[in-house]
């Protein structure tokens, strides 16, 4: 591998003008796609196969309000006065007439006709059915519905609107995410010591987002896309792609300030550090994608899109970076005397002087087992919250607290319980197609189910256009995120060969909340699975890069620690509420249903990646010099410095979508950026030196049958070191500096 991408580097940075222009060509005309044929995001949840998207997929086709999108329009009296007075009803009938008049609405259903006013008589609900999904609800309705709310607050009411229609509806770019570019900008100056080097490493990366970006985008018509899969594709895109970029521009410019021709250099880079940007990218591409087996769609979007983000930011770093280095020619290069040229030179060990990175790996084995026990300690205590978390998928509870949504939802809950902003509903069946059957049998099962102990209100059977089925409505005691109502759906389940015993009516248990239950017992099932087949994985490449069997073991528990301290504080902030107010978070309670799933399969490869750039640096020395302790120290000064760049633009990019008003993407954000901070600072850079120096020569030890049957993947270069002497004979130079077109042979 480390000699095709060296050709590659050599033919990208000959053929400069080309490949730039072939990167510009497709990126414009994926732009235009998106502008011609751009679609509608689709934020559904579904899981194909279960009872609860078995029975909304019917009712889409017989009652198409009952499975459609839906909205809520919520009415609050001035103190001292009652929802009722004649003023009132008047300017709530007027608002019902103007919903009636917002287009795609289906059907909109007064206080009066719903029993919807609240016991004290304050508040009153109007309840607006689409006969589409959320994805198809235009903007221009959901403002009419808006304005038949605000015509009513002229009499004096107080109203908000909520209901699915509002949920997450977008990419999100603003001033935090270009902070977070700006910040990682800043990092890349004090990295390379100069503006030109940051610029070229942050071009090719913002031109491989932009392009991932684009052909995700342009895909939306032809297939299902969230705004979240949207989201997470930039998020990952922004972050991995400047890591791909730095780790091959670093290598590019540690080898022009020792002389190295620049053509001849940038190949070097993309053959060895390139190799180990295409491991890690590879790895953080299957794991993304492995995401599609748990069959659930919006997590398979998710999985793969992001999965694509990563490839193209691959793509981008092994062969626009070599083109953009080609412009540059050997204006990259260190000044002589200058602090960049003085860390190259430190890096490759020749001034004498002891590097940072040097200096804290020294410290962190002077005493390895001292500080194996430290850090296993600290992670294993921020892991003890995730032992208490549970999963769900957010609702407008999770809302900003100004949010219309918000408000609303919390009225409802005051006013008229938790279990009113997740109704259940039950579709009952019959046999019978003759008059009255279907419905005497759904008044029987509704008068079955109000004996279930977390039944707060059963309301009346609603017929459908199939004369055997009706829609029973049932309102939980408690929200839709409570435990108490994942058990209820599961009690009247239960319940349902009994009331087919009694009522010749068989019953299924559907509507958002029990899909949302649904979706999210998938994902508790999936997790342990998946993490077993990612630690599998792990163990399986690190052992072929590495020939070693305690490296992959280490690294697999380390990456184990990471995500469960990542998990312990997502819990202790997002489900206990600790510094809640202070980091902005408006909602506690359960955590996000696929943010453990995602956060795995993101810190897999992200943790890989630090993994083999670390640890290569060791081994290579260990390969020279054959002495354990001091390679890795050595093998440290290589790459401590790049690694914590590469942790901080990441840590920042990540939390550059920290401060979103979105309750998916805040605790995925939160996450991953303090999942990177502990993989790369405590796990990395303090854990791996102190096991590796504890092991001794015990580390690099791999059974003599073993290493003749794994395959070798050449991450580190080994093979280009020994054909470069020859290489570098038969190529001609390259022009030095100038911007010029195809120069070379």
């Amino acid at each position: 591998m480390a000699v095709l991408l060296h050709r590659l580097g050599r033919s990208a940075y000959r053929h400069r003008k080309l490949v730039l222009g072939i990167w510009l060509f497709v990126l414009a005309a994926l732009i235009t796609c998106v502008g011609v044929f751009g679609g509608k995001l689709d934020d559904r949840f579904s899981v194909p196969g279960t009872e609860s998207q078995r029975a909304l997929d019917s009712l889409s086709k017989t009652l198409p309000e009952a499975s459609g999108a839906s909205a809520q329009i919520v009415f609050t009296a001035p103190e001292g006065h009652r929802i009722t007075e004649s003023s009132y009803t008047a300017s709530i009938a007027g608002a019902v007439t103007e919903a009636k008049k917002a287009p795609q609405v289906g059907e909109v259903v007064d206080p009066q006709s719903s029993g919807a006013v609240s016991a004290d008589r304050t508040t009153a609900i109007v309840q607006v059915q689409y006969p589409v999904q959320n994805a198809e609800v235009r903007t221009s309705s959901v403002d009419a519905i808006k304005n038949a709310a605000r015509a009513a607050e002229r009499d004096g009411l107080r109203t908000s609107v909520g209901g699915s229609v509002f949920n997450s509806n977008g990419v999100h770019i603003g001033p935090s995410e270009i902070i977070g570019v700006a910040v990682a900008l800043l990092v890349l100056v004090v990295t390379f010591g100069s503006l030109l080097a940051a610029g070229m490493a942050l071009l090719p990366a913002l031109i491989g987002v932009a392009a991932g970006l684009t052909g995700l985008l342009a895909l939306a018509p032809a297939v299902s896309i969230s705004s979240t899969a949207v989201t997470l594709a930039l998020m990952l895109g922004l972050a991995v792609g400047i890591d791909y970029v730095l780790f091959i521009l670093s290598r590019h410019r540690q080898q022009l300030a020792r002389g190295i021709d620049p053509r001849e250099s940038v190949a070097l880079a993309v053959g060895t550090a390139g190799s180990a940007v295409v491991f890690a990218g590879t790895t953080v591409i299957i794991a993304l994608a492995a995401l599609s087996v748990i069959g659930i769609p919006f997590l398979t979007t998710m999985g793969l899109g992001a999965a694509g983000a990563v490839l193209v930011a691959v793509l981008a770093a092994i062969t626009l970076v070599p083109a953009v280095a080609g412009f540059a020619g050997t204006r990259l290069a260190p000044r002589p005397g200058t602090r960049a040229a003085r860390r190259a030179a430190d890096a490759e060990g020749t001034t004498g002087r002891t590097t940072l990175g040097t200096r804290w790996t020294k410290w962190v084995i002077a005493k390895p087992l001292l500080t194996v026990l430290a850090v296993a300690g600290i992670l294993v205590t921020l892991m003890l919250p995730a032992a208490d978390l549970r999963l769900a998928l957010p609702d407008n509870g999770s809302a900003p607290r100004a949010s219309t949504q918000r408000t609303a939802y919390d009225t409802i809950s005051a006013k008229f319980g938790p279990g009113f902003n997740g109704p259940l509903l039950v579709l009952a069946e019959t046999n019978d197609r003759t008059a009255g059957a279907s419905s005497r049998a759904g008044a029987q099962v509704a008068e079955k189910l109000r004996t279930l102990k977390d039944v707060k209100a059963v309301l009346p059977p609603q017929p459908t256009d199939d004369p055997t089925q009706s829609v029973i409505t049932v309102l939980p005691a408690s929200g839709p995120d409570s435990v108490r109502t994942g058990q209820l759906v599961r009690e009247i389940r239960d319940f349902a060969p009994d009331l087919r015993s009694a009522t010749g009516a068989s019953i299924a248990v559907t509507g958002t909340t029990a899909v949302n239950i649904d979706v999210s017992n998938r994902l508790s099932d999936s997790l342990l699975p998946f993490v077993a087949i990612v630690v599998g994985l792990s163990l399986l490449l690190l052992m072929i890069v590495f020939r070693s069997l305690v490296v992959p073991v280490k690294a697999a528990v380390g990456f184990l620690l990471s995500v469960g301290a990542s998990l312990g504080l997502v819990v202790a902030v997002f489900q206990w509420g600790w510094l809640a107010d202070v980091l902005d978070v408006p909602h506690s309670g359960p955590v996000v249903s696929f943010l453990p799933i995602i956060l795995i399969g993101v810190l897999f490869g992200l943790a890989m990646d630090y993994e083999v750039f670390l640890v290569s640096g060791m081994r290579e020395e260990w390969a020279h010099t054959g002495r354990a302790r001091q390679s890795v120290v050595d093998g440290a000064r290589h790459s401590v410095r790049v690694v914590t760049a590469a942790a901080l633009i990441m840590f920042t990019v990540f939390a550059g979508f920290f401060p979103l008003d979105d309750s998916l993407i805040k605790p995925i954000a939160f996450a991953l950026a303090v999942g990177v901070a502990v993989d790369a600072f405590a796990v990395r850079m303090t854990l791996v030196p102190a096991v590796l120096a504890l092991a001794g020569r015990g580390a690099w030890w791999l059974p003599g049958w073993l290493d003749r049957i794994l395959p070798d993947l050449d991450v580190e270069g080994s093979s280009l070191r020994k054909a470069a002497p020859t290489e570098r004979r038969e190529s001609e130079p390259a022009v030095a500096g100038g911007v010029g077109g195809n120069s070379g042979p």
